[in-house]
C-alpha cells in the first residue's frame, strides 16, 4: 500500500478514532433525535440554526467584520470581510455551506478571524442567494460574479492579488463550480489554491450518501436528497458538470486541499474528487480525519485543531 492509501485506511480504523470526536458525534446524535430540517419552511429553519437549535452551535459574530455589496446578475450581492491587523498575505474568497438552502454569510466568523490572524488572509465571504427561493443557477451565478470582482479588485482593496478560494460542504461544491466557470466562461484562473472541506461534488449522490441512511450525524441521506431537490427546483441536471463538478474535465485547476471526516455521509465525494483532481494534472492533497462528522471543524476537538492548522499552512504556502 502507498503512504496515502495507508493513511486513508487508518482514518477508517475504529481504533484510531479520537475520544473527543466520538463524544462530539454522540452529542450530535442525541441533540438531533427529534430535529427535522424539513418540518418548517427554510426561512424558519435558517433562523432556528442561527439560534443554535440545529446541529451546529449558534454563531459568534466578529466585531471586526464589515460588509459591502457588489453588483450581480440577479441583483446586489453581499460580502462580509474580515482582515488581518497587518498587511494581507493573500485574499481568501470564502463560500459558506448549508446545502445551498441553509447557512449564512456570518456563521463562519470564527474561522475567518482565525485565518486572518494566523494565515494573514483578508477573508471575503459571499452572501449568495439560497434555494428554494433562488434555486440553481442563481447561487453559483452570485459566486462567479464575486470571484470575477475579487480578481479585479483585490490588489486595490487589500494590497495583494494572491487569491485562494474555498468553503465547506455546499461551499466547497460552489468553489469548484466557480473555478470551472472561470476557466470555461472567462478563460482565466486567478486563484492560486482551493480549500475544499467536506464538499458535495456529485448531486446524483455517491455511494456513501446513498448508503448512509437515517442517522442524523449533522445530516443524513434524506437531508442531502432534499437539499439537491431544492437547489435544482426549476432546472439543472445532476449529470451536468456545472451541477456536479465531479463530472467535469478538471484540467487547469489550481492546487487543492481536500479534507473530510471518515464519519461524513459525503466522504465518498472527497475520496472520488481528490484523485480526479490529481489525475487531471493538478496538485491535490487529501486528508481524512478519523471519526470526523460532516464539517467537524465547527466543533472543538483534536481533529478540528489539526485540520485548521493544515488549512492555514496550505494558505500560507499558496500565497508565498
Amino acid at each position: 500500500m502507498t503512504d496515502l492509501s495507508q493513511a486513508i485506511a487508518a482514518a477508517f480504523d475504529p481504533a484510531n478514532a479520537p475520544a473527543d470526536a466520538l463524544a462530539v458525534n454522540a452529542a450530535i446524535l442525541k441533540r438531533l433525535e427529534n430535529w427535522d430540517n424539513w418540518a418548517h419552511p427554510p426561512e424558519t429553519i435558517r433562523q432556528m440554526r442561527r439560534e443554535g437549535r440545529g446541529a451546529f452551535p449558534a454563531p459568534v459574530l466578529s466585531p471586526r467584520a464589515r460588509t459591502m455589496t457588489i453588483d450581480g446578475p440577479h441583483g446586489p450581492i453581499g460580502l462580509r470581510i474580515i482582515t488581518p491587523e497587518g498587511p494581507a498575505r493573500g485574499v481568501y474568497l470564502h463560500i459558506h455551506g448549508g446545502g445551498w438552502v441553509l447557512g449564512s454569510v456570518d456563521q463562519q466568523d470564527q474561522w475567518l478571524e482565525r485565518f486572518a490572524d494566523r494565515a494573514g488572509m483578508a477573508c471575503v465571504s459571499v452572501d449568495y442567494r439560497l434555494a428554494p427561493e433562488h434555486p440553481y443557477p442563481q447561487g453559483p451565478d452570485d459566486c462567479e460574479a464575486a470571484a470575477l470582482w475579487i480578481a479585479r479588485e483585490a490588489k486595490a482593496l487589500f494590497g495583494t492579488d494572491r487569491l485562494v478560494i474555498g468553503g465547506e460542504s455546499a461551499g466547497a461544491h460552489l468553489s469548484a463550480t466557480t473555478l470551472l466557470r472561470l476557466r470555461d466562461r472567462h478563460g482565466i484562473m486567478p486563484f492560486r489554491a482551493a480549500n475544499l472541506h467536506a464538499g458535495c461534488y456529485d448531486l446524483a449522490l455517491t455511494p456513501s450518501v446513498r448508503r448512509w441512511g437515517a442517522a442524523k450525524l449533522v445530516l443524513n441521506t434524506r437531508d442531502i436528497q432534499m437539499f439537491v431537490r431544492h437547489y435544482l427546483l426549476h432546472t439543472g441536471a445532476v449529470t451536468d458538470p456545472d451541477v456536479s463538478p465531479l463530472q467535469a474535465d478538471l484540467k487547469g485547476m489550481p492546487p487543492a486541499l481536500f479534507t473530510v471526516g471518515s464519519q461524513d455521509p459525503l466522504v465518498d465525494d472527497t475520496l472520488f474528487m481528490a484523485p480526479r483532481w490529481s489525475a487531471a494534472g493538478n496538485k491535490a492533497e487529501l486528508h481524512v480525519y478519523p471519526a470526523g462528522c460532516h464539517v467537524f471543524i465547527a466543533f472543538p476537538g483534536s481533529n478540528t485543531d489539526r485540520c485548521l492548522e493544515r488549512i492555514e499552512a496550505f494558505m500560507v504556502a499558496a500565497c508565498a
